[in-house]
């Protein structure tokens, strides 16, 4: 074989190869777009039964201690976005949101204080994943004007939501989960083969606190 036919071997088969990839990646693309359309069309569906329905919300505390009221779970409000991929306008990501409320009455004040490091970074992190509307006061000595702790004023009243991020390179959805279980936030990632009915009813008992095997721990 000649040198030139050699070179004609090698771009034959490196275009075969990009050939193969593109299709791959095309294929990939359109079952991450059918699996999203799934799960906003379910997330959709599901907002109106909840906002009728208005279920417990998970029990909560911002440093372990001090609990708060029964919650319950209102407001539900479901969005997405898209963006550009090849040209073609695709699925960006996916919100539901909701609002964490008293059951019985109106969100009242608290108060919770903290004067050590990991107690500090506990309320701190909880304050942030609830979105809790709270003001942040230094206590201090009344005559030696030291530092003695930090108190949160804050109201009973948070947010809880799950985001999901559109992969369509990986063909893969990833669901970060926001308050389901009490103060936190985790990220769970299924490939989207896996993205049909009994998946999401797993993700809805789990949203309104029933036994779930959405995800198997939740720290």
């Amino acid at each position: 074989m000649s040198f030139l036919n050699q070179l004609k071997s090698q771009a034959t088969a490196l275009q075969n190869e990009k050939s193969e990839q593109q299709t791959a990646s095309d294929l990939n693309a359109h079952l991450t777009e059918a699996a999203s359309k799934t799960t906003l069309l379910y997330l959709t569906e599901m907002v109106k039964q909840l906002n009728v329905l208005a279920p417990d919300g998970p029990k909560l505390s911002l440093n372990g201690k001090i609990p708060w009221p029964d919650m319950k779970l209102v407001d539900f409000r479901v969005d997405s976005r898209k963006k550009k991929l090849n040209d073609k306008d695709v699925f960006d990501y996916i919100a539901l949101v909701w609002r964490l409320v008293p059951r019985e009455g109106a969100p009242k004040p608290g108060s919770v204080s903290a004067n050590f490091p990991p107690d500090l970074e506990r309320i701190e992190s909880r304050l942030a994943a609830g979105v809790v509307k709270h003001e942040r006061i230094n206590v201090r000595h009344p005559e030696k004007n030291t530092l003695q702790a930090i108190r949160f004023d804050y109201v009973e009243e948070a947010r809880g939501g799950v985001t999901v991020t559109v992969d369509h390179h990986a063909a893969k959805l990833t669901f970060r989960l926001a308050n389901l279980r009490g103060f936190g936030v985790l990220n769970k990632s299924y490939p989207v083969d896996q993205i049909q009915s009994p998946l999401l009813d797993e993700l809805a008992k789990l949203i309104v606190g029933q036994p779930s095997t959405f995800i198997e721990i939740y720290d």
